[in-house]
């Protein structure tokens, strides 16, 4: 995909643009690709992955033919964007759906999370996809995927993230993620802070868009003692996934269902709350999924503390995520990520001894695996003790898990180091 990559590479270098004209001619160009498909369209600050891979695994156990998913960041290829009927995409087909939209006038000026977006849209509209569950990248109302054909919207948790593209309040940032919601069309509202809940319900009613809150017609008793993701933050967002399934039953868009989880033991989503032997490996970089990731390790530590390997993006609230995990770490071990924007060791290292924590600073990953004792521990039993936290990054999420032997999809050959610039 050596054509792809290096474009990639040269848009990435533009940084993001939240706007929606670029991408509806783009999509006139290419032929309204997006129209030729329904998509269930989600958006939110955690979780909005999770619920778009339970979701896919779901709509593929009910049997509907022509299932994909697209989401973002990837962690180690781009690849793993996009899913049709549970398979990541090939190299050759994600490079047929790219010829369209590098070769197209009305795409070139397109940033890098715009590019893969149009290319997803011709990827699903070629391989004849008649249901996808799409993940916003960054907002929402102004995000690329929003001109999706959208037949249910779906909102999860919303915090504090990426203030300075969407507002400084929760009544800011869930005014950008209601921004996916469309005339007539339901949306479902994750559990959230009743100014979150006010904020999409109003937005709801002035578009006539039937309005569910998800923990009012769904309950963590209806997940399978099978599923397959960990942590309590999962168990919300199987939650509002179950929520989701129930609406799309209410308005035809899928058949009732005998088991409505068929599915939900089948998720795979890799780099979050993700056991390793006794290592957890998670990509939590902010305020509320550190939080998340807090309450996650107090209901399995039982007291004890854990090894920290982490780094950090400089633009990220580090200092909130750190003084939210220190009281379950021992020690600590620095590294810098794969990422531009990426604290160096050291960097991060001094962050953490201002919130209390012993800290060195490894000079590369597979350092720190070593100095943290990772690399032993991830090959104890999987239902030991947890010896080790990994977190910080989704960059960094993907690299331990490819360094500790347990990433789930194929990598292939190395990607262009500057294909790792993967805005969004």
């Amino acid at each position: 995909m050596t054509r792809l990559v290096a474009e990639l590479a040269s848009r990435g270098m533009s940084g993001m643009k939240l706007g929606l004209e670029p991408m509806r001619k783009a999509c006139a160009a290419l032929g309204n690709p997006e129209k030729l498909f329904r998509a269930v369209h989600v958006a939110g600050t955690n979780g909005k992955g999770a619920v778009t891979a339970i979701l896919d695994a779901a709509f593929r156990a009910r049997g509907v033919v022509g299932v994909a998913r697209y989401t973002s960041p990837h962690l180690m290829k781009v690849n793993e964007r996009f899913f049709i009927n549970g398979e990541q995409v090939s190299d050759k087909d994600l490079e047929d759906a790219s010829e369209s939209v590098l070769a197209s006038n009305e795409c070139a000026s397109l940033t890098y999370f715009e590019t893969l977006t149009a290319a997803a849209f011709v990827l699903f509209a070629q391989k004849k996809i008649s249901l996808a569950a799409l993940e916003c990248g960054l907002g929402g109302r102004l995000d690329a995927t929003n001109v999706c054909n959208s037949v249910l919207s779906v909102i999860t948790r919303v915090g504090l993230d990426h203030c300075d593209w969407l507002g400084n309040t929760l009544e800011e940032v869930a005014f950008e993620k209601a921004g996916i919601i469309r005339e007539g069309v339901p949306v479902v509202l994750g559990m959230n802070d009743p100014r979150v809940r006010e904020v999409v319900e109003r937005r709801a009613r002035e578009l006539n868009a039937p309005f569910v809150y998800a923990p009012d017609i769904a309950s963590e008793e209806e997940i399978p003692s099978a599923f397959s993701l960990s942590g309590l933050f999962n168990r919300e967002n199987a939650v509002t996934a179950i929520a989701s399934l129930k609406t799309l039953e209410s308005i035809g868009v899928l058949k009732t269902a005998e088991n409505l989880t068929d599915g939900l033991a089948d998720v795979v989503w890799p780099g979050r709350f993700h056991r390793i032997g006794g290592v957890i490996v998670d990509g939590a970089h902010n305020p509320p999924a550190a939080e998340a990731l807090a309450a996650s390790l107090s209901s399995q530590l039982d007291g004890k503390k854990v090894v920290l390997v982490a780094g950090f993006c400089s633009d990220k609230d580090v200092d909130f995520v750190l003084r939210t995990l220190a009281p379950h770490v021992s020690r600590a071990v620095a590294v810098r990520t794969d990422n531009p924007r990426s604290l160096s060791a050291e960097e991060a290292a001094s962050l953490m001894r201002g919130v209390g924590i012993e800290a060195s600073a490894a000079s590369s990953l597979e350092e720190a695996l070593e100095v943290s004792g990772a690399r032993k521990a991830s090959s104890s039993s999987s239902s030991g003790a947890v010896e080790v936290l990994i977190c910080g990054s989704l960059f960094l999420a993907g690299a331990a898990l490819s360094a500790l032997g347990a990433f789930p999809y194929p990598v292939g050959d190395a990607m262009d180091p500057s294909e790792r610039l993967r805005a969004n």
